[in-house]
């Protein structure tokens, strides 16, 4: 089944024979980021301007703008693929339509490894987007140690309503959750945590 027909976490953990662990304030000695002033402005405009919209207008005129603030703090290093089919593996269930995924190349046509991120939007419920995002934390995962020079790193994973922003984190079987949630108006905190795996991944 694909990504999307995750709709709990105990299903996401179950099928792919996850450990879950849970913890407050998992990036609390993780460095913020001050946001520049265009995103300042972009996301004025797009909080103005989604209050009370749709999913997509969310994804559009704020998780968009955060991710693409991250993806031009390392200029020519990261991909960033919105709404892209990841067809994985199929007969592991790893197949389907991601939201956003950014990853450590600079190559943006086609999925390619490391990937790093993984962002699910969710118009109301962050918990409603929790198993789907694990899943495609794995196929991230998947794609990486799969590929000609296998990458083991941490998966990141957000689920996001615009507003709100939960964090997951994925190393080897081990998935844990953030308990804390991050709200937009703590902008340079979310940038902080989105830009430590790149962080991480280039200075090895």
């Amino acid at each position: 089944m694909p990504y999307s027909d995750y709709k709990t976490l105990g299903k996401a953990i179950n099928d792919f024979g996850l450990t879950l662990h849970e913890v407050y304030n998992l990036f609390e000695n993780t460095p913020s980021i001050e946001p520049s002033q265009r995103l300042k402005d972009d996301l004025s405009e797009g909080l103005r301007l989604a209050t009370g919209g749709s999913e997509k207008s969310r994804s559009e005129l704020i998780i968009s703008r955060v991710l693409l603030e991250v993806m031009r703090s390392f200029p020519g290093r990261i991909s960033y693929y919105s709404g892209l089919s990841f067809n994985v593996n199929q007969s592991r269930n790893l197949y389907g339509v991601c939201d956003f995924i950014l990853g450590a190349t600079g190559n943006q046509s086609i999925i390619t490894a490391p990937i790093i991120t993984i962002v699910e939007a969710k118009d109301n419920d962050i918990k409603l987007g929790m198993g789907q995002c694990v899943a495609e934390m794995v196929a991230a995962q998947s794609t990486n140690s799969d590929s000609k020079d296998p990458i083991f790193v941490p998966i990141y994973g957000v689920v996001s309503t615009g507003t709100n922003w939960s964090f997951l984190k994925l190393k080897g079987q081990d998935v844990t959750i953030d308990r804390t949630e991050y709200f937009i108006n703590q902008a340079d905190v979310i940038l902080g945590i989105l830009s430590q795996p790149f962080k991480d991944y280039f200075d090895d």
